[in-house]
């Protein structure tokens, strides 16, 4: 049996030491590109949208001195009550997007009695920006619909006497009476 020299040992264990560094280091970066390859060959990711939307409109129709009732009817059922804060609703409101940073709301009501005092939270979206930031939608492009004098000069001003395209109906003279019944839809049996 061989017995390894001591200075050997020591060199042997830096390389081991160095090649276990390197290994976990390759597990994390590793970890980090599989991952960002798994974010791009993410197909779908559901949209989180949870708790109650309150809209700048029904925070402007909240009045002082609202009972509950009037408040539940404008802005609905609160997400949080609490027993130990019974003169307080919590309206929470977040939604998850993908490749959006989340967006969270919160609108706290203080009842007096059976009475509103006040209220204080975030400055919420309106509608037409909620419905906005929703929509998947997109906004087509429709060419401005203008002609200058000179294109409109190419064409042929049409003229009384002008006969009517085949097939096209024939044109309502200017004191005809509009028909007061029409064809039937399907044909009779």
């Amino acid at each position: 049996m061989s017995v390894i020299p001591p200075n050997h040992v020591r060199t042997i264990a830096r390389a081991m030491l160095a090649v276990l560094a390197a290994a976990l280091g390759a597990c994390s970066s590793f970890e980090q590109g599989t991952r960002g390859i798994a974010d791009t060959l993410t197909l779908y990711r559901p949209e989180v949208v949870q708790g109650n939307f309150v809209s700048k409109e029904q925070v402007a129709a909240l009045q002082p001195g609202m009972s509950r009732v009037q408040v539940r009817d404008i802005l609905g059922t609160p997400l949080v009550t609490s027993l130990f804060h019974g003169d307080r609703w919590d309206y929470v409101f977040t939604m998850k997007r993908q490749r959006v940073e989340p967006q969270n709301y919160r609108l706290t009501v203080f009842f007096k009695g059976d009475a509103m005092e006040r209220f204080e939270g975030d400055e919420m979206p309106t509608e037409a920006e909620f419905v906005q930031r929703i929509s998947r939608a997109r906004k087509a492009k429709v060419p401005a619909l203008e002609a200058t004098e000179d294109q409109l000069a190419k064409f042929p001003a049409a003229s009384a006497d002008a006969v009517p395209p085949a097939g096209a109906a024939p044109a309502p003279a200017d004191n005809a009476v509009p028909a007061l019944s029409y064809p039937p839809l399907e044909p009779a049996r």
